[in-house]
């Protein structure tokens, strides 16, 4: 019997996740401030309040941050919300690290190459992506998802509100928060929509569908 290879994506937990790659090997396209302040300051407050909370139901801590997401309604009234935008920012941020690398970008390969072809193309693709980021309102996240329904979508999320909590399985994310890009592209969210795909990491995200399916 043929083995299964099991498809290995990074577990998330109660621990800020270090960056996989130096703070500046994403330049010129995302800055060495922007990823110090975004990951040691606004990730790590994310977490901070995610766990000040859970303090309070420590039981809850035997599940993974994912799992609450997944089950939000099961979480305690009283720190839901807490959780809803704490945990969010938690796990958004922990999978949109592992989804750029140096010198990445280029043209989708392997399995995530076949679902980009059949949602239009590549170029369809890329626009259609940039085009929920831009004309998604305030702050929030661009995902391709794999909903319930085993249908492939481009979705948008306002704040930290997780596809998680929607029953879908998050393939690929931008993040449109102002912090995200505003000490490089200021007000102009379309120029960073656009850079972002010279870091995008096919390689992770090909993980992330392997694990879906």
């Amino acid at each position: 019997m043929k083995e299964t290879a099991t498809i290995q994506v990074a577990k998330i937990g109660y621990e800020l996740p270090p960056l996989p790659y130096a703070y500046e090997s994403l330049e010129p396209f995302i800055d060495q401030e922007t990823m110090h302040v975004h990951h040691d300051k606004h990730h790590q407050a994310y977490l901070n309040n995610l766990v000040a909370a859970l303090d309070k139901h420590p039981e809850l801590k035997a599940k993974s941050p994912e799992e609450l997401l997944r089950n939000l309604n099961q979480v305690p009234e009283d720190i839901r919300g807490a959780v809803r935008n704490n945990g969010g920012g938690h796990v958004h941020h922990s999978i949109f690290w592992t989804l750029m690398k140096p010198k990445g970008g280029g043209q989708p390969t392997g399995k995530i190459a076949e679902i980009i072809k059949g949602l239009g193309g590549f170029d369809a693709f890329k626009a259609n992506f940039n085009d929920a980021g831009l004309k998604h309102f305030g702050s929030g996240w661009v995902w391709l998802v794999l909903t319930p329904a085993k249908e492939y979508k481009i979705i948008t999320t306002p704040n930290q509100d997780s596809p998680l909590s929607q029953g879908c399985h998050p393939i690929m994310v931008n993040d449109v928060w102002e912090h995200a890009y505003y000490l490089k592209y200021q007000n102009r969210r379309a120029e960073w929509l656009q850079a972002w795909w010279n870091v995008v990491n096919w390689e992770e995200i090909n993980r992330r569908v392997e694990a879906a399916m």
